[in-house]
């Protein structure tokens, strides 16, 4: 080997090397505060409100990472992210983590070097149609126009259910869910496709939600996730181990109204070491014994986080379904805490 391609390649093992050294943890400790990308506005999962204050499923993720690192649920800025925008917002630092009801793909995982915590909803992709154009299935869509977000999962996956179901349509590109609302509203398009669940947060937040259906079909698997950056591992434990302890907190009967109680008197061996009073778990990952008990009181375990922003109690109407726990035959199954 040449001194000149020696010198090349240990220069490459050395950037390779300070990459996967970088501390995230540091960085967000230093700056006092975590820096959360979210979505430009879809209702139940991340939007502000009167106030300007963000709230949602997903925004209850970074408070609950928030809290797990400072103690703090607060301590957390959200920057708003469009489809085109949040994998460049992540890959360059100007957010800690995406939650954005983002699709977990093996591209996105490995070619644009992310790395997906987990899955927080399960979903997949349906269409939305006004009800007076009396359509009950997806396969009635030939020549149809459709509201479509670029840069997302849903483009491809469209294309393909159209080819295979031997129909024609014609699409409408826009970039953000209030601009597609927009243009679906005003008849630009006569069919809205997205995850099911936006659909539902976006048919919500219509004045007269009865007035439009969402078809019966689901296209794909959409497994949607909050990520990070690729080559920081300390920092992907920590983002995945806070929506572990979300889930296993509601398999385990930890509520945010229970959860002082349980943390002084509960004799389950694995509730404590959750709750950090046996064990040094908090200590493995560079964060204190009652991480895990500071991120379920931010907004409660996974449950309670579902019902109060998405459930079927509230406008988004949806059953908890695949995102029940395993034990109730959904898929949601957290690894065990020891």
């Amino acid at each position: 080997m040449t001194k000149k391609v020696f010198w090349g390649v240990l220069a490459a093992a050395s950037a390779v090397a300070g990459f996967a050294s970088a501390d995230t943890l540091d960085d967000v400790k230093a700056r006092g505060k975590l820096i959360c990308g979210t979505s430009t506005g879809l209702a139940g999962f991340s939007a502000p409100d009167a106030n300007g204050r963000y709230e949602g499923f997903d925004v209850a993720y970074c408070r609950a990472l928030a809290g797990a690192i400072f103690g703090d649920p607060e301590a957390v800025d959200f920057k708003p992210l469009t489809t085109t925008n949040r994998f460049s917002a992540l890959s360059a630092g100007e957010v800690d983590v995406l939650a954005r009801n983002t699709t977990w793909t093996l591209t996105r995982d490995v070619d644009l070097k992310n790395t997906f915590i987990g899955v927080n909803y399960y979903d997949g992709q349906g269409f939305m149609v006004p009800k007076e154009l009396g359509v009950t299935s997806a396969r009635e869509l030939d020549g149809a126009t459709v509201c479509i977000q670029t840069g997302t999962t849903t483009e491809l996956n469209l294309a393909d259910f159209f080819r295979a179901n031997n129909i024609s349509y014609e699409p409408v590109p826009i970039e953000t869910n209030a601009e597609a609302q927009q243009q679906y509203l005003a008849g630009a398009c006569d069919v809205y496709t997205t995850d099911a669940s936006g659909l539902a947060a976006t048919r919500a937040s219509f004045e007269a939600p009865g007035d439009h259906v969402i078809l019966p079909e689901i296209i794909s698997k959409e497994p949607l996730g909050p990520l990070v950056r690729q080559g920081d591992d300390h920092w992907a434990d920590i983002a995945s181990w806070t929506l572990n302890a979300l889930i296993a907190a509601e398999e385990l009967g930890v509520t945010s109204a229970n959860i002082d109680e349980l943390s002084e008197s509960t004799e389950n061996p694995e509730i404590a070491r959750l709750l950090g009073t046996e064990g040094n778990l908090g200590e493995m990952l560079g964060l204190s014994q009652d991480w895990a008990a500071n991120a379920i009181k931010a907004e409660g375990n996974y449950g309670e986080i579902f019902e109060k922003y998405i459930g079927e109690g509230t406008p988004i109407g949806l059953a908890r379904g695949l995102n029940a726990q395993w034990t109730e035959g959904g898929l949601l199954y957290a690894p065990p805490f020891r």
